[in-house]
């Protein structure tokens, strides 16, 4: 890095800047300012991947190839919604972290080097700024991508695995979700209107880097994003505990090809409008005494269920 940690430390909690860094917790804020919290090493180190070009090519930018710190080749393919240098707004960091993550320093490193502001700071600042009860050694603010949900839908290469999340509210349950349609290799996510702000930073804590990984869409209705996917050649499924079909016994291919997935609010399910939208019903079958399944658990069940069909032999991968 450019600066040595000795400099220009950080170490009033009660500055201007810190207050202004906290205050990105609140959703008022975020939306004034553009602006919102990815708080700890992996969120960081996912943000300044996509800040570095390093996560994929933007429609209008063209990042080169895409390589990891390590050299390695970095999920190049596909579109994502983060234009290179315009994703990181400033980084805020304890020389602990970059001590014992050296792959993370050297990405703060080559930030400096694009422009990004970093900053030294003390344990108590970073306690100041941050939304987690527990400190994390660095914060990174990051600026939020202006894409509007009609252009990320439009852009996205041919989706063949996709989540919808209706009126999802608590942010746990979101990243969560997220997170596994990310590891599921699904090419988008949607909370569509009535669900929590998916900038939340419990949101972006809980899915780890994901939300650089994965296009989302956000503030739509259920109908027009399910319109818009069955468009796009999905068929529509919807995670419902009643549902005429179980998921360990699935109709011949209902897995298997381009599917988008449904899943309702915590305490009140999909609405009879949203099951509406669906072509099947889909039960995750109970084999124990459990009542029912958390909503993040059972979309994490729907979304490998539907992978791994398409990775099978004669299935459609994404």
């Amino acid at each position: 890095m450019n600066e040595r940690p000795d400099q220009d430390v950080m170490t009033n909690p009660r500055a201007d800047r810190v207050r202004k860094v906290a205050r990105l917790a609140g959703r008022s804020s975020r939306s004034r300012d553009g602006l919102f919290l990815a708080e700890g090493p992996q969120s960081s180190r996912e943000a300044l991947r996509a800040h570095l070009g390093m996560l994929g090519p933007h429609p209008d930018h063209d990042a080169g190839p895409a390589h990891a710190a390590g050299g390695q080749p970095s999920r190049p393919e596909g579109y994502t919604q983060w234009i290179p240098g315009r994703v990181v707004e400033s980084v805020y960091l304890s020389t602990r972290v970059a001590d014992r993550d050296p792959e993370l320093a050297e990405l703060v490193r080559r930030a400096v080097d694009r422009g990004v502001m970093v900053r030294w700071v003390t344990d108590e600042v970073l306690a100041a700024m941050a939304d987690a009860v527990t400190g994390q050694g660095i914060i990174t603010v990051c600026h939020i991508p202006d894409t509007g949900a009609a252009t990320v839908l439009a852009a996205l290469p041919e989706p063949r695995l996709a989540a919808v999340l209706c009126r999802v509210q608590d942010p746990g349950n979101a990243g969560t979700i997220l997170r596994a349609a990310d590891a599921s290799g699904a090419g988008a996510v949607v909370l569509t209107a009535g669900s929590v702000d998916v900038f939340n930073p419990k949101v972006v804590r809980s899915t780890a880097g994901s939300l650089f990984h994965v296009p989302v869409v956000t503030g739509v209705e259920a109908a027009t994003a399910v319109g818009a996917l069955r468009d796009r050649g999905l068929a529509v499924l919807a995670a419902d505990g009643y549902g005429s079909v179980v998921l360990d016994r699935p109709p011949s291919g209902l897995l298997a090809g381009p599917t988008a997935w449904l899943f309702g609010n915590e305490a009140q399910g999909l609405s009879a409008d949203e099951l509406a939208l669906s072509a099947e019903r889909v039960a995750v079958p109970l084999y124990g005494r459990a009542e029912s399944l958390n909503v993040a658990t059972a979309a994490t069940v729907c979304l490998y269920a539907s992978a791994m069909a398409q990775h099978a032999p004669g299935g459609t991968p994404a």
